[in-house]
């Protein structure tokens, strides 16, 4: 009688739940950004509790806001204090000032670091190299109380600098401070000299990009170093100019506070009074709440329109955009 051989195979355990690849795939590039992620962590952080959270605030504007009755308690108003802002005589006056401001800021302060980063592209001495960088990048650091009272010191009519050089020239020296038609070229300068150097970090590192053996084709087709300027360099940061552009075009509105509170007095409001300085007479100064937020949520909008009008013009024209 042949035996048979029978074999019982023992049984495999088969996991009630297997993770897709897409989340092991995500589980390991998380595992390999963590580092990343961590230094990211505090300016995320930064973002949700000063800038997201504090939007919760913008619903006042639509209401009579009342500081013992709270947020919810407060009479709701609707679109009073947007009608009201429109109707008011300083309406044209503000987006008149702000606009032409930012827009002045924007077509001279725009090139400048563009120009020092091509500039110092072409300086061979490092160490001269260096050093300018070092000069220049260190206006950033210092704060808009010290740069104004700066400004302040150099145009005083008396002791400046500025008013000394006019007397060598044989003139005699005003006081800038207080003349309207100069507030936005005192502005415009002491932004670009205080965030010029700063700025052309970015192009210093769009410059670094850039193919060296184009270069080395352009020369041997007989380019000069102004025709490798025009036909290589400028190319080549053309993407960041862009995406720089379309940034500083949304704050063409959105004008800092701080720079122009210090730089104004009562004899320039006609040229220097702007959306963030009206914001905060009638929101901290006066107590409207409700009427400054209205003020500065017109403002916000207005300046993603701008961001947005640009950003599709970039994208349109040289393909090249935020989204």
């Amino acid at each position: 009688m042949e035996s048979v051989n029978v074999s019982i195979e023992p049984e495999v355990e088969v996991p009630l739940s297997v993770p897709s690849n897409k989340r092991s795939a995500f589980l390991k590039q998380l595992n390999r950004s963590k580092y990343l992620l961590i230094l990211f962590l505090p300016c995320f952080i930064y973002y949700v509790l000063f800038k997201y959270l504090p939007m919760f605030g913008l619903v006042i504007s639509f209401k009579d806001y009342n500081l013992f009755k709270g947020v919810w308690e407060s009479n709701w108003v609707g679109l009073k204090y947007y009608k009201m802002f429109f109707e008011s005589p300083d309406f044209l006056k503000l987006f008149r000032n702000t606009f032409l401001l930012g827009v002045s800021n924007l077509l001279f302060g725009f090139p400048v670091p563009i120009i020092l980063a091509l500039c110092l592209n072409e300086v061979k001495n490092l160490f001269f190299k260096r050093f300018v960088q070092t000069v220049s990048y260190l206006p950033h650091f210092i704060s808009n109380v010290v740069v104004i009272g700066m400004v302040v010191m150099f145009l005083s009519p008396t002791t400046g600098i500025v008013a000394h050089f006019v007397k060598l020239l044989g003139w005699q020296p005003i006081n800038l401070l207080v003349q309207p038609d100069w507030f936005r070229p005192i502005y415009v300068f002491a932004d670009i000299w205080q965030h010029a150097g700063w700025g052309s970090i970015i192009y210093l590192a769009a410059l670094t990009g850039i193919d060296p053996q184009l270069y080395e084709a352009a020369a041997i087709d007989g380019a000069s170093r102004w025709k490798q300027l025009w036909n290589v360099t400028i190319p080549g940061i053309m993407p960041a100019m862009v995406i720089m552009l379309i940034l500083n075009t949304g704050h063409i509105i959105d004008i800092g506070f701080e720079k122009v509170f210090l730089l104004m007095n009562p004899a320039t409001y006609d040229t220097g009074d702007i959306f963030s300085t009206f914001v905060y007479r009638m929101g901290l100064t006066l107590g409207n709440y409700s009427y400054g937020t209205a003020v500065d949520l017109f403002t916000g909008i207005i300046s993603l329109i701008f961001i947005y009008t640009a950003n599709y013009i970039g994208r349109k024209v040289s393909e090249t955009s935020l989204w």
